[in-house]
């Protein structure tokens, strides 16, 4: 459902996630789906209820940052109106797989910023972690004001994940680098990604119905020849399989979907890297 921000109007929403439910029991739920939204979707646990009957599995939210005077710096004043961890746990336990965007680079940023995004991720269980540099794109409030200060470089290519910056930071720039490389090598490590991945198929609730079609069955014979028998974190990759088997059977599907895609983030890793 493509939206920037899918409760920004709960009222148009609340009116056609009935509707929508009504369709998906009547076509014996054909579709997952997922959205965008803002993180007080933790505020409303009948929003919550309706889109999990509506068979959304998955939403990305725009997390930021753990700390408090950088979402200030933002305005993004939504994420501090309820406990960050509590927020995401709850929707996860509405059957709901978070997504999350995270960015380095704010002013207020301490030294310490890169283990509080590492720790905020594990303890979070956010598998899918989008973690990124500030980037002042033209025209926006954050561009205006760097340009004032004399602090921008040069126009932005667009993509966040490049360990490169288009304006001068408050942190030395090489620390803010080096910090944020550390956090996707950490984050994005087999061993790491893999025990988060677990801890989350823990803790979410019971949610989307996907019954298994063929492509599910064709995804699974590739992964396990491409990830169980050619990569280098083959074992990692066994054991996360057959702990899903053991302790999350009735999330299996979900458990491959996310080992598929741990292997493209391992490989946006390593390009990383080499930037």
């Amino acid at each position: 459902m493509v939206d920037d921000n899918f409760i920004g109007n709960k009222k148009s929403v609340k009116a056609l996630l009935p509707r929508l439910v009504e369709w998906m029991r009547n076509h014996k739920y054909p579709f997952t789906l997922y959205t965008e939204a803002s993180l007080n979707l933790a505020e409303d646990e009948e929003m919550l209820a309706m889109m999990r009957e509506a068979n959304f599995t998955r939403v990305f939210l725009g997390i930021e940052t753990p700390v408090e005077a950088s979402l200030k710096e933002t305005t993004k004043f939504q994420n501090l109106r309820k406990d960050l961890l509590e927020s995401v746990k709850l929707i996860q336990a509405y059957g709901m797989e978070v997504m999350a965007g995270f960015i380095v680079g704010f002013d207020n940023d301490p030294a310490e910023v890169f283990d509080l995004q590492i720790e905020f991720i594990r303890q979070a269980a956010i598998p899918l972690s989008m973690v990124g540099l500030l980037t002042a794109l033209p025209n926006t409030q954050l561009w205006r004001r760097l340009k004032s200060e004399g602090r921008l470089l040069k126009a932005s290519l667009g993509n966040n994940t490049l360990a490169d910056l288009n304006f001068i930071p408050r942190m030395d720039t090489q620390e803010l680098l080096d910090g944020y490389r550390r956090i996707l090598q950490t984050i994005y490590n087999p061993r790491e990604y893999f025990q988060r991945t677990s801890a989350f198929l823990s803790q979410l609730g019971k949610g989307s119905r996907s019954p298994l079609v063929f492509s599910d069955v064709v995804a699974l014979g590739r992964s396990l020849f491409r990830q169980g028998l050619l990569s280098n974190y083959r074992w990692q990759y066994w054991k996360f399989l057959a702990q899903s088997l053991r302790q999350h059977r009735h999330h299996f599907s979900k458990a491959i979907t996310l080992a598929i895609m741990g292997h493209h983030f391992f490989a946006l890793t390593a390009a990383t890297e080499t930037n």
